[in-house]
Formats: structure tokens, sequence, C-alpha cells
């Protein structure tokens, strides 16, 4: 697929968009950079499937059929060599909703949640609205290196802490951008094991991947990973359909689904949007239905992921040029960019991430996230995800604003 097809400009505006039409979105002049949405049009046969949906024209309460099961089957065996069953896959409507479900299920109030900072914000509030306490570990930034790795002491520390029953992983890792190897992954579950502590896996960005780099689900390390976890996935991030609602928790631990079953229905997340049922088929195909062929939503997929690499590519070579003191956080998946800009703030150029996320809005008309949402107030996070001329234009006005706030103090 030619990567030009996907950088077709798409007015959002006016959408009831998220991104384009809430907030500060809402002044027309701002391009929006901040949340994981992507301004991609998604596969054509996705859209072809819904259409044939929306002709039918009636949409009353939808069951999940068994080639929704197969396709999600068939899609992790055959790209990430993880074998399913079928029974172990439970549906609901989105992956933080299954967070909160499957925090509610294993955990009692006061409780531990161990989370490796600095890591997605909603993880914070599903832990605080179950009623249990967060426990950092965080990770080490390798600042020679521009990554991140983990603190395997700290994580030890944090499981051995008697009051621990979760570690929240985020794989690949938002916002740091790593795909976890599986000599890492494994590590982290021998440590898990070792302690009793349940390892819940946000794997939702599993398909965002750059050269080079292989997603390995956590499960599929080792039979000890795959009866200590707990997966969470949905194509909504990779193929851009999150407002259809749909997402997976996956677990060979039959008494832990049983009681997960139970917080979906406590939490009334357990009837999903018909849309999201056909989209999950159309995008990863069902082996022998005609319906939903094997490989369309996978040729999509490999030009998405090189409009991102283009991207960031972009956006690093920018900033190794222009402003070499903020450097671009190596991106080995997802679509996030993270930026350090200590630089700014030990100079008192700035006071932290709040306050750039605000310069920038103000001065330069570009929303991008303040890192301090996801607990290191000294980054930002910049979305990639979006056509070339939007790229282009986001870009310059980040670097301009930014050039302005560094010549105050000179290169």
């Amino acid at each position: 697929m030619d990567i030009s097809r996907i950088d077709r400009v798409i007015d959002r505006r006016g959408t009831d968009s998220y991104k384009w039409d809430e907030g500060e979105s809402r002044k027309g002049d701002v391009i929006p950079m901040w949340v994981a949405d992507m301004d991609f049009r998604t596969a054509d046969c996705i859209i072809d499937a819904l259409g044939k949906r929306v002709e039918h024209g009636i949409f009353g309460y939808t069951s999940v059929p068994e080639s929704y099961y197969a396709a999600v089957i068939d899609w992790f065996s055959r790209r990430h060599s993880w074998k399913i069953d079928r029974s172990w896959i439970q549906y609901t409507s989105g992956v933080v909703p299954a967070i909160s479900a499957v925090i509610k299920a294993l955990t009692s109030p006061g409780d531990k949640v161990i989370v490796q900072t600095p890591v997605y914000n909603c993880f914070f509030s599903s832990i605080r609205n179950n009623g249990c306490e967060i426990l950092k570990a965080p990770l080490r930034y390798l600042e020679d290196k521009a990554t991140y790795v983990m603190d395997f002491e700290g994580l030890e520390e944090a499981c051995a802490d008697p009051s621990a029953r979760i570690l929240l992983l985020c794989n690949p890792h938002n916002p740091a951008g790593r795909v976890w190897t599986a000599d890492e992954l494994a590590r982290v579950g021998e440590t898990c094991r070792r302690h009793g502590v349940i390892v819940v896996s946000d794997e939702i960005h599993c398909e965002i991947l750059m050269p080079g780099h292989r997603f390995v689900p956590f499960a599929s390390v080792c039979e000890g990973n795959q009866m200590c976890s707990v997966t969470l996935n949905s194509p909504s991030k990779s193929f851009n359909t999150a407002g259809l609602q749909i997402a997976n928790i996956i677990t060979p631990v039959e008494d832990w689904r049983k009681r997960i079953d139970r917080a979906i229905n406590i939490n009334e997340v357990c009837d999903v949007n018909p849309f999201g049922v056909i989209a999950l088929q159309a995008a990863y195909g069902v082996p022998g239905d005609e319906r939903y062929p094997i490989g369309p939503g996978e040729e999509w997929l490999e030009t998405m992921n090189a409009a991102v690499w283009r991207n960031y590519g972009m956006l690093r070579d920018a900033f190794e040029a222009e402003l070499p003191m903020l450097p671009v956080c190596n991106l080995e998946g997802t679509y996030l960019a993270w930026i350090d800009c200590r630089w700014l703030i030990d100079r008192g150029i700035v006071s932290g991430s709040e306050e750039l996320e605000e310069i920038l809005l103000d001065r330069a008309k570009v929303w991008v996230n303040a890192g301090s949402m996801y607990g290191d107030g000294r980054f930002i996070r910049v979305n990639l995800a979006c056509p070339l001329p939007t790229m282009k234009e986001g870009l310059g006005r980040i670097l301009m604003g930014l050039r302005q706030l560094t010549d105050k103090k000179g290169k």
C-alpha cells in the first residue's frame, strides 16, 4: 500500500472529535498532538464491513459470534506466536474499563497495585477508583541512550511489599516507547511469581511497531507467565477505532475469569457496540470467512507503521539539528514521542512540563501532553499519528515555540 494513501488530510473539526473539538482544540488555529488518537483514515476493509452493517438499518443489542473469537485466536497465533484458547477470552467495551474490572476482581480495597512510571495516566485513576493504593516502581532512564529500562531491583522491592497484589504492565510502553523483550518479560514474570503478584498486561499498542522491533505478548513467553497474568488488548489503537468500543480480557485462570466476569457486570461494561465486533473481525480477518478476508487489515497496518516511523524520524532529526539539548527518546513502539525537557527546567526557563504545555499552546498553537500526567514532569509527549502535512505544520510550531524559549539562554 502506497504510504501517500494514508497521508490524506481529513478535517475532523465539527465531528464531535475529542481530540479536535474539545477543550483547547476548539480554537480553530490549534494543532492537537496530544491524546492518543490517530488522524489516519482507518482501513478500507473496516469501513466497507461497517458500511454493509449500516445498510441493514437495525442496530439492536448484539451478541458476539464465534467468528469474533476465531479472529482473535488466529491473529495472535499468526502474528505473535501466542496460542489462545477460546475459553480464555472475555470481551468488554474498552481496555480502560477492563483495567478497572480486573483490579476490582483481583484486589480488595487497600491493596497496592504496582506501576512502572512514567506510565499511562489512566492506570492511576483506575487504581484509585477501586480503593487501592499506587505503588511506584519507576523505570530507569538511560540518559546517554535516550531510552528506558526496567529497574528490576526496584520491581523486586515493590513486589515484596505484603500488600502488593497486581503489577500493571504497559507492553509496549506508553509513554516511554519501549517494546519489552522476551528476556525482560521473563524476568518480570519470575519476580512477580516469586511474590505472588498478578501481572495485568495492557497490550493495546501491540501492533504499532517500529523497524527492527518485535512485540512479545507477556503471556506467550512461558507457561509461568501465562498462568500468572491477565492480558488486555484491542484493535482500537492500531486501527483507529477507539470510538467503536471493543476490547478483550484474556487469562487461562478459570477462577480469575469468574471473578472478572462478575466485576464486568458490576461495572456495567458487559454489553458491546455491534460496530466494534464487526471492526475487529474486519481488521484481523476471520479464517475461512469470505466476509472478513485475512490480509487487507495487515497491509494497512504496515503502511500506518511506516508513516509513524517517517514522522518520528522527522521529529528526531529536527530536534537533533535545532534543539540538541532536548533529546527525543528512542521509539520502538506506539506512535507517541517522549521528549526530555530537563534543560529548560534546570535553567529555570519553565517550571515543568505543565507550564511548557501551556506555553506551546498559547504561543505556538500546538497542543502536546505534559509529562506530569504520566508521572514525570520533566518530559512532554507528542502524538505522531497524523498525515504528513499535519506533522510538518505541528512540528514546525513545536520547534518555533521551543526555539523562543531556548534562545533566552542560548544554545
